[in-house]
């Protein structure tokens, strides 16, 4: 199972069992990765809600909102009411390593901070805009899209940076100025969502419903409020141990997101701190754009409402004939 060891103060137990299965990583490894990458990692947590994704030998992986009772008392934390789940939440604030490291040997393999500092009166920091390619299309198709959500940007005066989800696809992250309401910063995302569609809709869909996007890559506007998105150099629960990983966006057309692991990220970060140098300063919202976006309704509403009509649709289809 591996000796315990101290490091940055923190008891690390069982470091030399594999994370998970297919992880080709063990926690030692992950715990050593976050010894390299803390620094850049804590930058994008500090100060933001967390949650986590973990994985328990022999179980599935899951998120983790709500602190365990036996979190210890130098993880800073903050209690937010959920109105998803109708009830107070303490979430961790990750703003130091030895808060990352406890995690690491808590099994944490997966760092999700919300778009909001824990003072949400802030409002988002920046907009997110996912880039999820089908299945079966390989990783140039989310790059041709994110291409697209670029473009659209620069048309209304915006830009962003782009990272590797870490996954199959692809996040871009625009940084917006502080006091920002929640609805225009949503209102703002669909809108570059729906300008990029428009591009090429033979490539790109903003059809929430997956039945609906025939084969094309969806742009996804709905992280916002407070929602999550996982973190640049986050590790993700998939074969081989992947990180969401910064990447100019000349570079984009000639990398993978297998590329990018906890065993290769620290020798290709090396001293160049990429994110923080291809992050634009936070950016006003052009009026265009925010009263565009106030016009597309809300995708997740539109899908519960278009999912319930197409039952009633089904249900009515195989209602037996009246004689």
């Amino acid at each position: 199972m591996g000796a315990e060891e101290i490091r940055a103060g923190v008891r690390l137990t069982n470091l030399d069992v594999e994370m998970f299965d297919g992880a080709g990583a063990t926690k030692r490894d992950l715990i050593d990765y976050f010894e390299v990458v803390g620094d850049r990692l804590v930058q994008q947590l500090r100060g933001r809600p967390l949650s986590v994704v973990r994985v328990r030998p022999g179980q599935e992986p899951f998120m983790q909102k709500n602190l365990p009772k036996y979190t210890p008392d130098f993880v800073d934390r903050v209690t937010l009411w959920a109105e998803s789940s109708r009830r107070e939440v303490t979430y961790a604030l990750c703003d130091d390593l030895p808060t990352l490291l406890w995690f690491g040997n808590q099994r944490a393999v997966e760092y999700h901070p919300t778009l909001l500092l824990a003072d949400f009166g802030k409002g988002p920091t920046h907009l997110v805009l996912d880039i999820d390619p089908p299945e079966g299309q390989d990783f140039s198709h989310a790059v041709r899209a994110a291409q697209l959500v670029r473009e659209a940007l620069i048309a209304d005066g915006l830009d962003g940076a782009v990272k590797t989800s870490g996954a199959k696809g692809v996040h871009i992250i625009v940084p917006i100025r502080t006091g920002t309401p929640i609805e225009d910063a949503a209102a703002a995302t669909r809108a570059i969502a729906v300008r990029a569609e428009r591009l090429d809709p033979a490539l790109a869909t903003t059809a929430f419903i997956r039945e609906d996007r025939a084969g094309k890559v969806f742009l996804d506007s709905t992280r916002a409020g407070g929602a999550t998105v996982v973190a640049a150099y986050s590790p993700r629960i998939r074969p081989g141990t992947p990180v969401s990983f910064p990447v100019a966006w000349a570079d984009l057309p000639s990398v993978t997101p297998a590329d990018f692991t906890i065993r290769t990220a620290p020798k290709l970060l090396a001293d160049n701190n990429s994110w923080v140098q291809e992050m634009p300063t936070p950016q006003s919202l052009p009026d265009d754009l925010l009263a565009e976006g106030h016009t597309i309704p809300v995708a997740r509403v539109q899908a519960m409402h278009e999912g319930k009509r197409r039952a009633r649709t089904r249900r009515k289809a195989e209602e037996p004939p009246v004689d």
